[in-house]
């Protein structure tokens, strides 16, 4: 079944902490890029990495302004350290990780699939901003400083990436929704079309079952006719015994 949204949402914000700060700087990233193999696929597999790799630039740790060039360059050297000929030793994990690294790199490679998540992050950037601003507004209200833990580079960096991975899931929950959406109609317009061909072959069988039948039923009906005149020739008319006449006596 469909994850409800709240809960999903709740999960990776769980899952967003577990990570810890070092997920989201700009260091780490240089760091994994550079990952070992079996780093490279642990990363992949981690726990709600279905969620993680919803983001194609996550999956292959680019940024989202590099250029097709940096992208298949990027995507080859991904994709031989996490190949299962490459890790014989894990080849059924390697397999899943080398399928979402092909997975991510096809997307960015579609335009309109890139488009969406470029916007997605983009979304993300300009929620945070956007909650800063007001933060900074009730701050100011209040007489406080305007100074909110977003304005540090790294903290700004986290809440965008939060924000990004909850955008990215409620997305993919909206998609499976209207994939389950799409099927209950297809499968009820299949359903109609059965009934209906049904329906047409009942009615069909039935015609075709009255014209084979229809003269015999008409003989029948001949005979029958037929019999009954007949039985009206052959029928004598019904004799009555008439009483005697009674004479009236004569009186002298």
């Amino acid at each position: 079944g469909v994850p409800k949204r709240n809960d999903v949402v709740g999960v990776i914000e769980v899952l967003i902490s577990l990570c810890g700060v070092l997920c989201w700087v700009k260091q780490i990233e240089k760091r994994d890029s550079v990952l070992t193999s079996k780093q490279q696929i642990d990363r992949l597999l981690r726990p709600g990495s279905s969620y993680f790799n919803l983001n194609p630039f996550e999956v292959l740790q680019i940024d989202p302004e590099a250029t097709d060039e940096e992208l298949k360059k990027r995507f080859r050297a991904l994709s031989i350290l996490v190949h299962p000929d490459k890790n014989q030793d894990d080849p059924d994990r390697a397999q899943l990780a080398f399928e979402a690294v092909d997975k991510a790199y096809k997307n960015l490679l579609e335009p309109e699939q890139k488009k969406r998540a470029v916007d997605v992050i983009q979304a993300g950037r300009e929620y945070v901003e956007h909650n800063m601003k007001e933060k900074k507004k009730q701050l100011k209200k209040d007489g406080k400083p305007q100074f909110v833990e977003e304005d540090d580079p790294e903290m700004f960096r986290q809440a965008v990436y939060k924000q990004t991975m909850k955008l990215f899931a409620e997305l993919e929950i909206k998609r499976k929704e209207r994939e389950a959406k799409d099927m209950h109609e297809r499968k009820r317009a299949r359903e109609e079309e059965i009934e209906t061909a049904e329906k047409a072959k009942r009615e069909r069988e039935w015609q075709k079952n009255f014209e084979e039948t229809r003269d015999g039923r008409v003989d029948s009906w001949r005979s029958f006719q037929a019999g009954k005149g007949k039985a009206k020739k052959e029928k004598k008319p019904r004799s009555f015994l008439k009483p005697p006449k009674v004479k009236m006596e004569q009186r002298e």
